[in-house]
């Protein structure tokens, strides 16, 4: 089955229960998923390549991209130097089932990780995150990451080995750790917590991010979940200048 079919299939299948629901809204909903699930690792499509591929109108892709493109979730400035945006407009949308991958990709940047390391050790500290005996084995990885071959953060994340070994053979240059997760070792991140502060770079800092000392960043501590038990703890320093968050609310 094409990508095509499976686009269109998803959509049209859904219109029996959801006749309330306007088609621009149920192909936006779509692709608010696909953009979560790091399916366009490539680039994001173009409304002629979207229109096909859900069987639509243009006009109906406009639709839908306007609340993701309002949202920062897809790229629509023109001539200005790209900048990651990720909206928590929706609860579900602030924790471990994002992905930095995806909000790169979505804006429209090149991405790839530089992968410093990637190997078992034993971290009682972080056994401790994942609620895991001290000594337990874990796979930790470290990286550097790039939009448009710019430095914009550095990430190290830790799982059990017994549950995630199988990300020990994988190339992470261009390639989600969520998406890896869930098609090696059949895992896949349904809840957990996060912590964004605000922190001064030092020197090391800076120099892993390439930008002067004292410069401003995001320091992200992240536990993820997966059926309510622990399986990821992760630690990631983003550049202050190329990573924004925006949230919404309302009266309720």
């Amino acid at each position: 089955m094409t990508q095509i079919s499976t686009a269109a299939e998803t959509v049209h299948s859904r219109a029996a229960g959801q006749r309330e629901q306007p088609l621009w809204r149920r192909v936006h909903d779509d692709l608010r998923r696909r953009i979560a699930l790091d399916e366009f690792t490539e680039a994001f499509p173009g409304e002629l390549q979207l229109s096909t591929e859900y069987q639509v109108s243009r006009s109906t892709v406009r639709l839908a991209l306007d609340p993701l493109r309002r949202d920062g979730l897809v790229s629509a400035d023109r001539g200005k130097r790209p900048v990651v945006r990720i909206n928590h407009g929706d609860e579900n949308r602030f924790g471990p089932v994002y992905s930095l991958f995806a909000a790169v990709q979505a804006s429209g940047m090149s991405q790839r990780s530089e992968v410093i390391r990637c190997e078992i050790c034993v971290d009682p500290r972080v056994a401790h995150r994942l609620e895991l005996p001290a000594a337990t084995r874990l796979v930790h990885i470290k990286r550097r990451r790039f939009a448009d071959e710019e430095v914009i953060a550095t990430d190290k994340a830790w799982l059990p080995a017994d549950r995630a070994a199988g990300l020990l053979d994988v190339d992470f240059s261009d390639s989600a750790l969520y998406e890896q997760l869930t098609r090696q070792c059949g895992i896949t991140l349904d809840g957990g917590q996060e912590t964004l502060t605000a922190i001064i770079l030092d020197a090391e800092q800076s120099k892993a991010l390439e930008c002067p000392a004292g410069s401003a960043a995001f320091f992200i501590e992240r536990c993820g979940r997966a059926a309510g038990r622990p399986v990821e703890w992760r630690e990631t320093l983003v550049r202050g200048d190329r990573f924004a968050v925006t949230t919404s609310f309302s009266p309720r």
